[in-house]
């Protein structure tokens, strides 16, 4: 098996984090989402994106190959609506990386950097169909609402989960 290194991400990761962003959704999500909505992601949008993330104040985080090439990445911070402390944004993997403790390795960056931002706990959102749900489920969260999110025009249900930081 290959290496792997963890570090903050750097502008230069846009092109790499974009990839994984589009193709994770496209594996995780089919059969899901509609596949159309799937193939029309793009790749060159959302590296737009991730300049501008990247280019301001951000706690975003790779996982790179000896060569590096980005096969993951997680980003997190304070939540976005107020009512709660920190959130993990986006946690994305590609799928022959999954299952060698990379996602744990990135969510324990998450945690940890939450902690020294002062949080004591971490909200999720996660559509109730994915299928990758049980990784978050095996850390006991509670499950706080669930909502409705529209997607390529079609109703998806969300679980709003708050994970506990000890």
């Amino acid at each position: 098996m290959k290496n792997f290194r963890f570090r903050k991400a750097n502008l230069q990761d846009s092109p790499g984090l974009a990839y994984v962003h589009v193709h994770s959704w496209r594996t995780t999500y089919e059969g899901i989402v509609s596949h159309e909505y799937l193939q029309s992601l793009s790749i060159g949008e959302r590296e737009q994106k991730w300049v501008q993330i990247l280019s301001g104040s951000h706690h975003t985080y790779v996982c790179e190959l000896d060569d590096g090439k980005i096969v993951g990445f997680v980003s997190f911070g304070k939540e976005r609506s107020g009512e709660y402390e920190g959130e993990l944004y986006a946690i994305y993997l590609l799928e022959e990386y999954q299952g060698k403790g990379i996602g744990k390795e990135l969510f324990g960056i998450a945690a940890a950097g939450l902690k020294k931002q002062g949080y004591n706990s971490m909200w999720i959102w996660v559509l109730k169909e994915n299928p990758s749900k049980h990784f978050y489920y095996a850390l006991k969260p509670a499950l706080i609402k669930e909502e409705m999110l529209t997607i390529g025009g079609e109703s998806h249900q969300e679980e709003g989960l708050l994970l506990e930081l000890h």
